[in-house]
């Protein structure tokens, strides 16, 4: 049985946890892994986790090294956004977030990281399907594969633009990068499936 309490003398408990957590919510994406399971893999009393992260959402967070809590901002995205500018909106988010001089310098940092670390990839996609693209099908009432589609084109166009610095893409503006990107995302969020009456997905024809 782990310990009760902090250990003695220098500690990388934090970092202990934050590793568990980030091999974990990878290998069982978020719904699946407990706090319970993460202490157990960091060997520290549970109670720790609630010592160093408030929440489960507070540490899983954490492990992704983002700039923000993804719930908060998601949420926040789709509460406030009508259906109809949701497309431009998904945009806008995406490319200010990458060019903002403080949080696009940290997401260009995990993206190198994401591609190099061996236990990043899996935390990114399990990421993305248990919790990004449900949360915005449910709240939209759009298929989770053209969410998908929507998201992976964004994250192309922002990686580009971001990371590698094209020049075509470097040379536009926030609001010219918006406007061109748009287009595309609108189009691809009022796809439905092949094997799937549009005329019973009302909420597609209002994106």
């Amino acid at each position: 049985m782990a310990n009760v309490g902090r250990r003695p003398g220098p500690t990388r408990t934090r970092e202990d946890i934050l590793q568990a957590a980030r091999i974990q919510f990878a290998e069982r994406g978020y719904r699946a892994t407990t706090l319970r399971s993460i202490a157990g893999a960091a060997n520290v009393h549970p109670a720790l986790l609630h010592h160093y992260f408030r929440t489960k959402q507070d540490l899983y967070s954490h492990a992704l090294t983002i700039p923000a809590n993804p719930w908060e901002v998601l949420d926040r995205l789709l509460e406030r956004t009508p259906r109809n500018r949701l497309p431009e909106a998904l945009v806008r988010h995406f490319v200010s977030t990458w060019r903002d001089p403080q949080s696009g310098p940290r997401l260009r940092a995990q993206a190198r990281q994401t591609f190099g670390d061996a236990p990043a990839p899996s935390l990114a996609k399990s990421h993305m399907e248990t919790l990004v693209f449900p949360r915005i099908a449910t709240a939209t009432g759009l298929p989770e594969s053209n969410v998908a589609a929507a998201i992976s084109q964004l994250l192309g166009v922002v990686l580009m633009d971001s990371l590698l610095e094209l020049r075509q893409l470097a040379a536009l503006t926030e609001d010219e990068l918006v406007a061109v990107l748009t287009p595309a995302i609108r189009q691809t969020l009022r796809h439905s499936k092949p094997d799937q009456d549009p005329r019973l997905m009302p909420a597609i024809g209002r994106l």
